[in-house]
């Protein structure tokens, strides 16, 4: 199809100083958990994403020096000319496909706990650093001035000799030239402290230095945090943000505005909509002719267009939207804006990278396997064994339905089959409760694909048993029928059923989604400690009951500090008047009130409530799966020459697991897979 004219505007070719990127999409610097150790993986990315049709392709945080690392996290590096070499390749797979290659050039200050190279942190004034470690980081000198800019121009001429098209000063997220900038971290009394000028002094000294240095080919850009979210405490985008653009307005060749810390800048959708950042950053263009990149979490077309037409942007920035679908910008060409897979914000990409493990989307199972596996995001590979013989998928959840697309894209037909009338299993319930309303797109993208497959035959309504299997003609049965939330209090603290939980008033996530009525007061009991018990938890205050969360965590949805959440998911608690409970776990309930243990002295509390709801973890529905497994002699019979289990059917987890473990299934399915083979390529170092 044609493209749209109305995202014309989108294609136009932009000016960044010396060269000139061929569209308005830019991919801005962001993690991909694979750093300097595994650059085939990393230059496979980035060259899918220009393959894509992203005009502007950046680098993730790119260390300028050895005296700021931030191990175990693994970031990109220019140190030598080893890393030169190694960047190279990434700068090669970006330009094959047109499009400009960046790189973000990385001091960390006090956010350099340097665990690795074990060199002295330092920063503006001294400080703890910002993250709790016990070693402080010591006030630079002027000599400690002078070697940063040193090292920056090392740095940028080194990225220069990798090819690389735009150069980074990055005074964002809290990172080094932003910790002069913040009163918060300096207090010098210098020509660097005090007056607005003179904090933002490094930074100006930095662009000069990178410009006089390879300005002549290479545009340089500025990430600049213009707002941190705190108020009078920290930077302002009416105050430090608005002054630091108009006394550098036209020195950079690019201005890429966001907000910080990153948890800000990644907001996810449970508490921020697109665009979130327009408010804080739309002042830029107003300062400065040079073009200006932000971001905002887009997926929508129309947007990336209104923001262009009012002003706001010359470049929509993206990353995580990136992550959940290389090809948006070729899509939209194309006339395709329906089968862009639209992030869901559900921040997992983030969370693997607070992980210190490679990079990991809901929606794109793909993303994080291009080289080792040699996955793309946007084909199967071609059907193989098996012929002609047509698949059976029970289950539509979202495991059962990126299996059905994914094996109907590879050439093989299929029956997918679901006991409800609609399809979506756990995606129909958990998109409605608080904030999650962005989830629903897992489901739909892959009905929309689904639809449009002439191959795949859906039968709603259809409950499958193992006489139904025998009986139904199929020689490949995929199982896919998710799993149940407990009720006996069996999670990570608590390891056999609690006292009492078969009462009447002890609820589980499954009943609160499916409408159960709740007397309050209720307990939630959160053992999973991730966002379900928290939201129900919030779902349950917003309809008036007095609501006490208990969880054995130090704090409330413990694991969600790796989704950038966890902070804003308590403080919304808080705000909303629900009782925190925290570092207890259940010992049992007596139908009136629960009783809960301290996990350090054992000393029980006694909680009264008239409902008790928990959420700890969660049973495979396998028994189908079981069931027809051992009856070898029935399958034989039936001609069934295949069974796989596969999603939260086989292991509960989270809605990017079962995907990921649809999309294994539809892409492993026919081929020959040795168990004793390593099943994906590794880039090691060989000692010779």
């Amino acid at each position: 199809m044609p493209r749209n004219p109305r995202y014309d505007i989108l294609f136009e070719p932009v000016k960044i100083g010396p060269v000139t990127a061929r569209n308005r999409f830019y991919q801005v610097p962001h993690c991909t958990g694979m750093g300097y150790d595994l650059p085939h993986s990393v230059a496979r990315l980035r060259e899918l994403k220009s393959e894509g049709g992203w005009g502007v392709i950046n680098t993730e945080y790119c260390s300028m020096h050895w005296s700021s690392e931030d191990a175990p996290y693994r970031l990109a590096a220019l140190w030598d000319d080893n890393d030169v070499k190694t960047q190279s390749l990434t700068v090669e797979k970006i330009k094959k496909h047109g499009a400009l290659a960046g790189v973000e050039l990385w001091h960390g200050g006090n956010h350099s706990p340097n665990r690795w190279s074990r060199e002295t942190p330092m920063s503006p004034s001294g400080s703890s650093q910002h993250a709790v470690f016990p070693m402080q980081s010591r006030a630079m000198d002027r000599e400690d001035i002078r070697n940063v800019r040193k090292w920056q121009v090392q740095a940028a001429k080194r990225a220069k000799r990798a090819g690389f098209d735009i150069v980074y000063v990055y005074a964002g997220h809290g990172y080094l030239p932003f910790q002069f900038i913040t009163q918060r971290w300096n207090q010098r009394r210098d020509e660097y402290g005090g007056s607005i000028e003179n904090r933002s002094r490094l930074l100006r000294e930095m662009i000069e230095d990178t410009k006089d240095a390879i300005g002549d080919s290479c545009a340089v850009a500025v990430r600049l945090a213009v707002d941190e979210l705190m108020g009078p405490d920290g930077v302002q985008a009416a105050e430090e943000g608005e002054a630091v653009i108009s006394l550098l307005a036209e020195l950079p060749d690019l201005w890429d505005v966001n907000v910080s810390y990153v948890d800000n800048d990644s907001l996810s959708s449970r508490f921020g909509a697109e665009a979130h950042q327009e408010k804080f950053t739309s002042f830029v263009k107003k300062l400065t002719t040079k073009p200006v990149v932000g971001v905002g979490r887009f997926t929508s077309p129309d947007t990336m267009v209104d923001q262009v037409k009012r002003g706001i942007l010359d470049f929509i920035g993206a990353a995580r939207p990136s992550i959940a679908d290389p090809f948006i910008p070729l899509k939209i060409d194309e006339g395709r804006e329906d089968d862009i897979r639209e992030c869901i914000g559900c921040n997992i990409c983030r969370a693997q990278n607070n992980s210190g493990v490679p990079l990991r989307c809901t929606q794109n199972p793909a993303i994080g396997e291009e080289y080792r596996r040699g996955w793309h995001p946007e084909f199967m590979n071609v059907k193989s064994g098996y012929g002609d013989d047509p698949v059976l998928i029970v289950g539509a959840g979202p495991a059962g339905l990126e299996c059905a697309m994914s094996l109907a894209k590879r050439g093989y037909d299929v029956a997918l089959t679901d006991a409800s009338r609609e399809l979506g299993g756990r995606l129909n319930f958990e998109p409605k409760l608080p904030g999650l309303s962005a989830w629903a797109r897992v489901r739909d993208y892959r009905l929309g694909q689904i639809a449009k497959l002439p191959n795949i035959e859906i039968f709603r309504e259809s409950r499958m048993d193992k006489v139904a299997l025998l009986e139904s003609g199929y020689r490949h049965i995929i199982l896919a029928t998710g799993a149940t939330w407990r009720r006996d209090g069996v999670g990570h603290n608590v390891y056999v059923p609690a006292v009492g939980m078969d009462a009447a008033n002890v609820l589980t996530p499954d009943d609160i989604m499916a409408g159960k009525k709740v007397a309050g007061p209720v307990i939630v009991y959160d053992d999973d400690q991730y966002y379900m018990g928290a939201v129900i938890a919030e779902k349950l205050s917003a309809e008036g009951h007095d609501v006490i969360l208990v969880t054995p965590g130090a704090d409330v949805a413990t694991w969600s500090v790796f989704t950038d959440e966890q902070f804003k998911t308590q403080a919304r608690l808080m705000k909303l008047g629900v009782k925190l409970v925290l570092t207890h776990r259940l010992a049992g309930w007596q139908g009136d009130h629960g009783t809960f243990a301290c996990n350090y002295t054992g000393t029980e509390k006694r909680i009264e409530a008239t409902t008790l709801v928990t959420v700890t973890s969660r049973v495979s529905n396998d028994a189908l799966f079981l069931e027809l497994k051992a009856d070898e002699a029935g399958r034989a019979q039936a001609g069934i020459a295949t069974l796989k289990n596969i999603g939260d059917a086989d292991v509960p987890g989270a809605i990017v697991h079962a995907v990921y473990a649809g999309h294994k299934a539809a892409r492993e399915f026919g081929e020959v897979i040795d168990p004793d083979q390593f099943p994906f390529k590794r880039e090691l170092v060989f000692v010779k």
